[in-house]
């Protein structure tokens, strides 16, 4: 279910209400906003014909509605990240051969794909997500698309990172910005969360994106979260730390060791800001190397116990400070 965004709503309905559609837009803003759904609720509502619906709302017995659950319009296509057929992961871009025919292409290429007209309707819809996973030689494929679009064709562009692209992506589309969601809106998707400690860590935690919300919603973040603050404000010793760094060892931990990651070097960031003198230089220092060693710790596989054991120790020396 898609919350808030109303302006961004009516802001991209406007012009294929008034036949005057526009092609090609960049939906950019934080990871975790819902631009994703908004995406599919849109490409639902153009695979529908832009029926007079309130907001992006098209009825389930839809046909477009019902064949894009089940995964079936013959006119939408969704360009993503890929399993490599070689390791079975997830790749960590886009890559060439989703666009134009190579000799591993697998499927059917988008550049064929658009090759064709409509089947069912009167528009395709080709959605992006995200458009920052292109390199540069899948961009400049995709952008031949955007240069001379077909006349059915819509391409909606995620982002959550839009300097990243090339100029000349941004300059093809128009773009349309979506902002963090006020408290209130991000609590109601809280309603199976039941303990009031916890709602309150995942709306903190979610800067007003409903999606880190819902990622990280499971019991005990907020008395994680408590468990932080008490480091930070007591400049605890290393067993107060080590404590930390083997609860949230192993799976039963896996999803708020991950907020955990989110979390340290935000306090940390926020600690550094009120020091001056000496002191910012070393809160600097800590902010930086917290913050890669979150951004590494999930990719590298390092151990979570000693991650989660250093970054408490930084969080701890904000309260010796």
């Amino acid at each position: 279910m898609m919350i808030g965004h109303d302006e961004q709503v009516a802001a991209f309905k406007a012009p294929f209400m008034g036949d005057r559609p526009q092609h090609s837009w960049l939906l950019v803003g934080p990871e975790g906003l819902g631009k994703a759904l908004f995406a599919r609720q849109a490409a639902v509502w153009l695979l529908a014909g832009c029926p007079d619906v309130p907001g992006l709302a098209v009825p389930d017995d839809d046909r477009a509605a019902r064949l894009m659950a089940a995964g079936s319009h013959l006119d939408y296509r969704l360009v993503a990240r890929e399993e490599s057929s070689t390791t079975g992961k997830l790749r960590s871009e886009i890559v060439l051969p989703q666009i134009v025919r190579r000799k591993e292409t697998v499927g059917q290429p988008l550049r064929e794909f658009l090759q064709g007209t409509a089947l069912l309707g009167k528009r395709r819809v080709v959605v992006v997500d995200a458009a920052d996973d292109m390199n540069k030689n899948v961009a400049n494929a995709l952008l031949k698309n955007l240069e001379e679009p077909g006349e059915d064709t819509i391409f909606l562009l995620i982002s959550h990172s839009p300097g990243r692209l090339l100029p000349t992506i941004r300059s093809r589309c128009r773009i349309l910005r979506f902002h963090p969601l006020p408290d209130a809106q991000v609590a109601s998707l809280l309603d199976d969360v039941d303990d009031d400690d916890d709602r309150a860590a995942l709306i903190s935690l979610a800067q007003g994106c409903p999606g880190r919300a819902l990622r990280f919603a499971e019991p005990g973040i907020g008395a994680l979260f408590d468990d932080m603050a008490a480091l930070a404000s007591t400049g605890a010793k290393p067993g107060a730390a080590l404590r930390l760094a083997k609860s949230l060892a192993g799976k039963a931990g896996a999803g708020r060791y991950e907020a955990f990651l989110e979390r340290a070097p935000a306090m940390l960031a926020q600690a550094a800001r009120q020091q001056r003198g000496p002191a910012l230089g070393a809160a600097l220092a800590d902010w930086e190397a917290a913050s890669k060693l979150a951004a590494d710790a999930l990719p590298l596989n390092l151990v979570a116990e000693q991650v989660v054991f250093d970054l408490a120790m930084k969080l701890a020396a904000i309260g010796a400070r």
